[in-house]
C-alpha cells in the first residue's frame, strides 16, 4: 500500500512472536535452584526485569552478584549449552502469541520483517525453522551481541529510513535499542515485561489483531 509509511519490522521473539519467556524462567531457576530458594528466586527476580538481555550477561551476573564466584569462559560455555538444551524444545513447541499467524497472513508481505534477539542466533534459527516461519524474515539477529548494536547494523546494512521502522518489542532491551535508534516503538507486554514500562508512555499492544490499525495510524 502506497499509504503505508511503515515498511520495516523488528521483531523480538520470546514473549512478542511465542508465549514463550515462561520456558526460560523455569530454565534459570532449574540452574540456580542447587544454590538455594533464594538464590533461585533472586535470578528469577532479575531475569524477568531484565527481559532481552542475552543468557550470557545473566550469567556472569548471577555468579558474580548472586554466588560471589568468578566464572570462566569454559563454565560460561557450560552453563550456556545446558540452558540451550533446557529450551529449545520447549520454545520450539510453545504457543505463538495471539493472531501473530493472521496478521502475518494478511499484512506480512507489506513489511521487511528482521527478528533482533537476545537468544543466541543459531538456536534462534534453528527454533524458527522447526516453527517452519524462517523464511518470513529476511534476517535473524541474537547474542551475544547486544539488541542496540543489531538495531544500528540491519539499519545501516539496508539503508533503511528510521522513521519507517518500528521495532515490537516486550523488555527493556527492546525499547532502549529502539530509542538509542529513534525508531518507534511497540509494547507487546508479556512477564519479561517486568516494572520497567509502569511509568513508559508506550504505544501497546495485548494481541497482534490490533497491529494493522496501529501501524496504518503511525502512517
Amino acid at each position: 500500500m502506497s499509504c503505508m509509511k511503515v515498511k520495516s519490522l523488528f521483531f523480538d521473539f520470546d514473549g512478542v512472536i511465542a508465549d514463550s519467556v515462561s520456558c526460560k524462567t523455569a530454565a534459570f531457576r532449574e540452574i540456580y535452584l542447587p544454590f538455594g530458594e533464594d538464590v533461585a528466586s533472586r535470578v528469577v527476580e532479575h531475569h524477568l526485569n531484565n527481559g532481552g538481555v542475552s543468557r550470557f550477561e545473566k550469567f556472569v551476573h548471577y555468579h558474580t552478584k548472586f554466588l560471589g564466584k568468578s566464572i570462566s569462559k569454559k563454565e560460561l560455555a557450560a552453563l550456556c549449552k545446558t540452558f540451550s538444551n533446557l529450551v529449545l524444545d520447549k520454545v520450539s513447541e510453545s504457543n505463538e502469541t495471539h493472531g501473530f499467524t493472521a496478521f502475518i497472513q494478511e499484512h506480512g508481505d507489506k513489511f521487511n520483517k528482521w527478528i533482533i534477539t537476545g537468544t543466541p542466533t543459531a538456536e534462534m534459527n534453528e527454533i524458527l525453522k522447526r516453527r517452519q516461519i524462517h523464511n518470513l524474515f529476511v534476517g535473524v539477529y541474537g547474542s551475544p551481541e547486544k539488541k542496540s548494536f543489531w538495531t544500528e547494523q540491519i539499519i545501516d546494512k539496508h539503508n533503511l529510513k528510521r522513521d519507517e521502522i518500528v521495532f515490537l518489542g516486550d523488555a527493556k532491551a527492546d525499547y532502549e535499542a529502539a530509542k538509542n535508534a529513534r525508531v518507534k516503538f511497540i509494547l507487546h507486554r508479556s512477564d519479561a515485561s517486568g516494572k520497567f514500562f509502569d511509568d513508559k508512555q508506550c504505544t501497546e499492544i495485548d494481541n497482534f489483531n490490533s497491529l494493522w490499525n496501529l501501524l496504518k495510524d503511525l502512517s
